[in-house]
C-alpha cells in the first residue's frame, strides 16, 4: 500500500442564505438570493426581511435601503407556489403563516421611515410587487415584466395588489388584474406601480451612488424619460369595457368592441378561474372605495388574507397551480367552470370575517397611529 497522501474529497459548498443583507456606506442592501427560482419568496425570506428592515429603521447609520434580486432573471417571481401547493395538500396552515408575515412586511415597507429603493428589473410578479411597489423609490428598466397574474392559478391579487390596481388610472388596473397580463416598465409607471425608468446598464451605478448620495438625488440623476405606455394608449377601450362591476358584462363589452386587443382580453378572462375573476373584481372595487384612508393598505391586506385563506381550502387554487407548474399541462378544470355558474353569495362568503383567525393589521396600525398622536 502506497504511503502517498490521497487527495481529499471535495467538500460540498455551504448553502447560501435565501436573502442577503449588507451595509455599504449609508446604504442597507437586501438581495433576494434564490436566482434559480427567480428569487421566489419563502416564509423564511419574508421573516428575515421583516426583522432586518425593522432593525435598520431605527439605525441612524442607515440612510437608505435598496432591495434587488440575485441573478439575471428578475427581482422576484412571486411567492413559492410549489411550496404552497405542497402545503395545501397538508391543510395550508404553513401558507397562512407565511402570508401573515409577508403582509406585515408589505405594511412596513409602505410606512418605512427612510427611502426604500426597489430595483424592479426583470420579472416582478405577485409577491415581488409586494416587496417593491409599496416602496418610496420604485425603479423599472427596459427588462421589467411585472404584473399580478393570480387569476391564472385560481387565486386573487394579494400583497396589497388589489389596492394598487384598484386605484390605478381609469380601469387599467382592472384590466391588468382580470387578465393577469405581464406589463413592461412604462406600463408599471402608468399604473402607479413604479416611479422611475432607469436603463438596466445603470443599475449598478445607481446602487453605488446610493451609498453616499440621498436617494432622491441619485435616482433623479440616473433616470430617463420612460417609453410610451401601450396600456395608456389603450385607455379608450379599456375604460369603456371595464367600467361596470359585473365580470360577465365586462366580457360582453370587450367582445362587442371589435378591437383585436379587447377580443384577446375577453378570451384571456374567460380562460381564468371564474371564481378568481369574480372575487378579484369585487376586491378591486372594495379597495377603490377605501380611498386615501390612512389604513387603506392594511384594511386591504386584512381582506386579501380572508379571501386567500378561504381559497386555500377551495378547488381552483390547487388546480391552477397543478396545471401551470406541477403537471404543466396548462389545462385547468375550474369548478365552477364558467362565470355564469359562480353564485354571488359564494363570492361574498370569501370576504366574510375570520373571527379569531383575523390578520388584524388595520387595528394594529390604528393603535400605533393613536399612540403617536398622544
Amino acid at each position: 500500500m502506497s504511503g502517498a497522501q490521497q487527495p481529499e474529497a471535495p467538500q460540498p459548498e455551504a448553502p447560501q442564505p435565501e436573502v442577503l443583507f449588507e451595509r455599504r456606506g449609508r446604504l442597507g442592501v437586501v438581495v433576494l438570493n434564490r436566482p434559480r427560482a427567480v428569487n421566489a419568496l419563502t416564509h423564511g425570506m419574508a421573516a428575515a426581511m421583516l426583522a432586518q428592515l425593522t432593525e435598520w429603521a431605527e439605525d441612524d447609520a442607515v440612510e437608505t435601503v435598496l432591495v434587488r434580486g440575485a441573478g439575471e432573471r428578475g427581482l422576484c417571481a412571486g411567492g413559492d407556489i410549489v411550496a404552497i401547493y405542497r402545503d395545501m395538500l397538508d391543510g395550508g396552515d404553513a401558507t397562512a403563516r407565511f402570508w401573515r408575515t409577508e403582509y406585515r412586511l408589505n405594511s412596513l415597507i409602505s410606512r418605512y421611515p427612510k427611502p426604500y429603493v426597489a430595483f424592479m428589473d426583470g420579472l416582478v410578479l405577485g409577491g415581488g410587487v409586494g416587496i417593491s411597489a409599496h416602496g418610496s423609490h420604485r425603479v423599472v428598466t427596459e427588462r421589467t415584466r411585472t404584473g399580478m397574474p393570480e387569476t391564472t392559478i385560481g387565486f386573487v391579487p394579494d400583497v396589497g395588489g388589489t389596492l394598487l390596481l384598484g386605484t390605478a388610472p381609469g380601469e387599467a388596473g382592472t384590466h391588468a388584474a382580470l387578465t393577469g397580463a405581464h406589463l413592461d416598465g412604462a406600463d408599471a409607471i402608468h399604473l402607479g406601480l413604479a416611479d422611475f425608468f432607469v436603463p438596466g446598464r445603470r443599475l449598478d451605478t445607481l446602487a453605488r451612488a446610493l451609498e453616499t448620495e440621498p436617494a432622491d438625488d441619485a435616482v433623479a440623476r440616473l433616470a430617463v424619460v420612460p417609453p410610451l405606455s401601450e396600456l395608456e394608449a389603450e385607455r379608450g377601450w379599456i375604460d369603456e369595457a371595464y367600467v361596470c362591476d359585473d365580470a360577465e358584462q365586462i366580457v360582453r363589452r370587450l367582445q362587442a368592441l371589435e378591437v383585436p386587443a379587447a377580443t384577446a382580453a375577453a378570451g384571456a378572462i374567460e380562460a381564468k378561474s371564474p371564481t378568481s375573476v369574480k372575487a378579484t373584481l369585487e376586491a378591486l372595487r372594495r379597495a377603490r372605495a377605501r380611498g386615501p384612508r390612512s389604513t387603506a393598505l392594511e384594511e386591504t391586506l386584512d381582506e386579501e388574507y380572508r379571501v386567500g385563506v378561504r381559497l386555500l381550502a377551495g378547488h381552483d387554487f390547487r388546480e391552477g397551480i397543478r396545471a401551470q407548474v406541477i403537471d404543466k399541462d396548462r389545462d385547468p378544470h375550474w369548478a365552477p367552470a364558467t362565470l355564469g355558474e359562480v353564485r354571488p353569495e359564494a363570492v361574498e362568503a370569501l370576504f366574510a370575517p375570520l373571527g379569531e383567525r383575523e390578520l388584524g393589521l388595520a387595528d394594529t396600525v390604528r393603535q400605533s397611529l393613536e399612540k403617536e398622536r398622544v
